[in-house]
């Protein structure tokens, strides 16, 4: 059960193009392993992400169980506290009891009226944008389907939902992608030095605009959560912030991921395509398939806070443990025919919005901005092509395109 596997190289760019044979020879031959480049153990069955994402024996963190000495790590260096102050105010990486007051203060602002009320809106940012995309490959050259529809659209819409000022939008995207060069494995001392510099930056934005948001509210998500009271309870500033920050890059970067990694999908798999294009299924349910068939995030991390055994394997307090969505999402054990784009697969429970606890709270956004982009490429673009073959980034859990380059006559 931990043989070694050397297909596994999440920092070869061959890998993180095409990691889908080293997850079957993983679930084959060891659904438990600890990876030597990490010392994580990593899962990749379906069956065991799914019931490891519910165990409360595991957590994102265990700082609310005991300090890093007492679990066997090295305490945090001093130069990543501005990151780890803003991440660990946010709900994604704290546990029970402190998770569960968060969701809930949060929920309460993060309506699914919220959600109601943005959505011919998100259909508005979708159709301008479908547009410029045609009028910048209108003459017949080439256009960059990421840059101009799949990275705007996602940002445009929690700006909206925030409130933040048409000004200041285009510092997101960068924050948001600095700060989250920190999820991926063993991130470089460049890495970390550029998301501290942005959590100072995203973290002192927000707090000056929460601030006037108070003394001033508007009909936006900063005002309701800098407003929102639960049996006296509410949100602290940093609270507040990390809540902002959060929202932003798990309800970006996936969402930019899907639509990018989806549309390569579709290329790859043109008479799929063509059943889209011909209405033979419907756009939510390909979405579905495209998260599921090439996951936005391939892996998710948990500690273990007391000792596990799975598969006669004893994994000890204070290990990391690897949770494999894009293996999870390919085990045919539960998709049959896993390896197949089906469009119109169903049913379909993959698990790229994660599960148990940290299921994520943006989902049904998520799903919208999906619906809107698709549904009006598929219905204003039907000479979308391919013009070049893409490139990866470099990351492996955030997983996405450099660019997507496609002609649409």
């Amino acid at each position: 059960m931990t043989g070694s596997v050397v297909a596994f190289d999440p920092w070869s760019p061959s890998f993180v193009a095409w990691p889908y044979d080293a997850y079957a020879e993983l679930r084959e031959n060891s659904p438990v392993w600890q990876f030597p480049g990490t010392g994580q153990y990593l899962f990749s069955r379906h069956a065991d992400v799914d019931a490891l994402l519910r165990d409360r024996r595991l957590g994102r963190s265990y700082l609310h169980l005991a300090t890093h000495e007492e679990m066997g790590h090295e305490p945090d260096a001093p130069h990543l506290e501005p990151f780890w102050t803003l991440i660990r105010n946010g709900m994604l990486d704290v546990e029970p009891p402190d998770h569960t007051r968060l969701r809930r203060l949060v929920s309460k602002a993060f309506t699914p009226r919220t959600v109601q009320r943005l959505t011919p809106r998100v259909q508005e940012f979708a159709s301008d944008l479908v547009s410029e995309l045609l009028d910048a490959g209108s003459d017949g050259s080439p256009v960059d389907l990421i840059s101009t529809v799949a990275e705007p659209l996602p940002v445009a819409v929690i700006a909206e939902m925030l409130g933040i000022p048409e000004s200041d939008r285009h510092l997101l995207r960068p924050w948001s992608a600095d700060i989250c060069g920190m999820y991926e494995l063993n991130p470089s001392a460049s890495a970390q030095a550029t998301a501290v510099r942005a959590s100072i930056e995203f973290t002192d934005y927000l707090v000056s605009l929460a601030s006037e948001r108070r003394s001033s509210p508007g009909d936006d998500l900063i005002s309701a959560l800098a407003s929102v009271v639960d049996a006296g309870d509410q949100l602290t500033d940093g609270e507040l912030v990390g809540t902002c920050v959060l929202l932003l890059n798990a309800g970006h970067e996936a969402t930019v991921n899907v639509t990018g990694n989806g549309w390569w999908s579709l290329f790859r798999n043109p008479s799929e395509l063509a059943r889209l294009r011909a209405g033979e299924v419907g756009v939510g349910t390909a979405i579905e398939e495209l998260m599921r068939w090439d996951t936005p995030l391939q892996m998710f991390e948990r500690w273990v806070l007391e000792d596990i055994e799975v598969h006669g394997v004893r994994i000890p307090r204070g290990t990391e443990i690897g949770l494999l969505f894009g293996s999870a999402n390919r085990d045919s054990a539960v998709f049959p025919d896993a390896a197949r784009l089906d469009l119109g697969r169903f049913p379909n429970p993959h698990i790229s919005f994660g599960a148990g606890i940290h299921f994520c709270l943006g989902a049904p956004l998520a799903r919208v901005e999906l619906g809107a982009s698709f549904e009006t490429m598929i219905r204003r673009v039907p000479g979308l092509a391919l013009a070049e073959t893409p490139r990866w980034k470099p990351g492996f859990i955030i997983r996405g395109l450099e660019s997507l380059q496609v002609t649409v006559r």
